[in-house]
Parts: C-alpha cells; sequence; structure tokens
C-alpha cells in the first residue's frame, strides 16, 4: 500500500505541474487582460500597474513567480475585486459547498432508490416512465430548467424566492437566517438534482441489472431470503462497488458544476464570482480557480483509487 501511494502521489504531482503551466500559459497568451480593456484608464496609468503587477516580464519568469508564490499558499491578487485570491475564494466558495453538498447527497440518494426499483422491475411501465423522465433530464439544458421553475414557482405561485441568497436588506439571525437560506437554496438544489439524476440513475440501473443476473442472486433467492434482502444486502452492495470510481468526479464537481445555476439564481457562490471574473478577464482570478478545480480533480481521483484499491485488493492502479 505505501509503493501504491508513493507512486500515486508522484503522479499527482508530476499531473499537477504540467497542469499549472498549461492554466498559466492559456491564460497569459489569451489577447487582452482587465487593464488593457479597462477604458478609465489613462495609456501611462496601464502601463504603471502593467509594472506594479508585473506585466510586462517575461512569460517564464512570470510563471516561475506566479508558481512559487502558489506553493506558499499565494494565488495572486484580483485586479477586478481589489482583494487576494483566496481570500474571494473563503468568502463565495462555502456558499457554492453549501448548494453542491445538498444536491449530491439528494441525487445519489435518488438514483440508488429509483435505480434498484427500476432494474428490479425491468421493462415494466415503472421503468419505462423513468426512462423517459431520465432522457428528458439529460436533455433539457440547465438554464431552460431553472428559468421555468422560476416562472412557476417564484413568479406564478410565489412559493418560493427567485434568486439570492437571503430576503433583500435582511438582518435574519438564528433560525430566521437558516429558513430564508432554506428558502433561497431550495430552487437551485432541485435544478442541480435534476440535472444530476439522469445519468446516475441510468448508470445504477444497468449496474443492477448486470447483477441480479448473476448466479449468487439465484442461489441466494434459492435459500429462500426475502426478496427485499437479497436486493438491498446482496444484490446492491456490489452494484455500488463500480460508483467508487465516480468519487473522483464529485469531488471537482462540487464547485465546478454550478457555474450557470448560481448565474441563473443570482447565488453568491464561487461559480458566479468566475463568470464575472471571465467578463472582466481578471486572470489571476480565474487561474486561481482553475487550479483550484485542477487540484480537487487530482485529489479525487486519488480518493477513488484509494477507495477502489481497499474494496478489491485483486486491482493494480
Amino acid at each position: 500500500m505505501s509503493s501504491f501511494l508513493t507512486k500515486r502521489l508522484t503522479y499527482m504531482i508530476i499531473i499537477l505541474l504540467a497542469a499549472s503551466m498549461m492554466i498559466f500559459f492559456l491564460y497569459a497568451m489569451t489577447p487582452g487582460d482587465f487593464i488593457s480593456g479597462n477604458l478609465k484608464l489613462s495609456p501611462e496609468r496601464k502601463a504603471e500597474l502593467r509594472e506594479i503587477y508585473g506585466l510586462n516580464k517575461p512569460i517564464f519568469e512570470r510563471y516561475g513567480n506566479w508558481l512559487g508564490n502558489a506553493l506558499h499558499g499565494n494565488f495572486g491578487y484580483s485586479l477586478a475585486q481589489q482583494k487576494p485570491v483566496l481570500t474571494l475564494f473563503n468568502e463565495y466558495i462555502w456558499n457554492s459547498f453549501l448548494l453542491a453538498i445538498v444536491s449530491t447527497f439528494l441525487t445519489w440518494l435518488i438514483a440508488v432508490i429509483i435505480g434498484v426499483i427500476a432494474a428490479y422491475k425491468q421493462y415494466s411501465w415503472f421503468d419505462t416512465l423513468v426512462m423517459v423522465l431520465i432522457f428528458a433530464a439529460m436533455s433539457l439544458p440547465s438554464f431552460f430548467i431553472g428559468l421555468y421553475l422560476i416562472k412557476i414557482a417564484a413568479v406564478d405561485l410565489k412559493w418560493l424566492p427567485p434568486g439570492g441568497m437571503l430576503n433583500t436588506g435582511s438582518n435574519a439571525t438564528g433560525m430566521e437566517y437558516v429558513k430564508e437560506v432554506l428558502q433561497h437554496m431550495t430552487l437551485p438544489v432541485i435544478v442541480m438534482t435534476l440535472l444530476g439524476l439522469g445519468s446516475l440513475t441510468r448508470y445504477f440501473r444497468s449496474n443492477m441489472i448486470d447483477v441480479i443476473q448473476q448466479d449468487y442472486i439465484r442461489t441466494a433467492r434459492a435459500k429462500g431470503l426475502k426478496e427485499r434482502k437479497v436486493l438491498f444486502t446482496h444484490a446492491l452492495r456490489n452494484a455500488l462497488l463500480p460508483a467508487i470510481t465516480l468519487v473522483g468526479f464529485e469531488l471537482p464537481a462540487l464547485f465546478g458544476g454550478s457555474l450557470i445555476i448560481e448565474k441563473i439564481f443570482n447565488w453568491p457562490g464561487i461559480g458566479q464570482l468566475y463568470m464575472q471574473s471571465f467578463s472582466l478577464r481578471d486572470y489571476p482570478l480565474l487561474m486561481g480557480f482553475t487550479m483550484l478545480i485542477a487540484i480537487l480533480s487530482v485529489i479525487g481521483t486519488l480518493l477513488s483509487d484509494i477507495l477502489y484499491r481497499i474494496a478489491d485488493p485483486r486491482v493494480k492502479v
């Protein structure tokens, strides 16, 4: 196990180093930046700012400085927000995490339950209905579902607020604050859950169909075990094993998958901050966010490899 971890950690360092080079040079070679695109600044002030932020230095020297600072936990300074990048992440990332963790939990819970039932009742009316809804959920774009829910639940029925995290001018504290946040996050969580539900339910249904056709499931039934125990004790455990590989993709998706949703519902998360920075070409913040996603992707992949190795020691990764 120690040699496995050593090898994987070495790969992680090489991958992250390559990712940092690609991210930096991609943004550095993109035409225009926040300073040159700012019409309020005079040419003299632009030249002064480019000198202050080191944008006039050779590109390899800039990469070396950026990488050295990043290794010390400094991902630069946002030119548009006038704050350190990590300070901005700390202000916004927890709001995104709240949306992501709730929708991920609901997505997996509902997908497992529906997938198991659909597999058990294969080709029944329930299975057919599930498949139709799955393809519908996978076909509809997120902005359409989001805007449609705002129209129905917020505008027509006035059940829920259309966006934001709190009511305008709210000074709520304690349970009132929690209640307002829950009301505002309901619609974005529904959209994010629907978007993830389609592919995951189909995945669990396929795995479950393969498992319940195995000989040991027939043996368990022949022993007279109750159908519920056969499904949820013997079949589901083995059907969930391949899902371990999906854990690695969930970690970066916690923050990278809600960019459009946060914009639609005006949710003050890291996704909306990224979209604002993208339009302003605030490259230090964009590079920091992209590097964060790369780090989470590598950590998630390592986590899934370790879990799979623990679940099945025969696997060599």
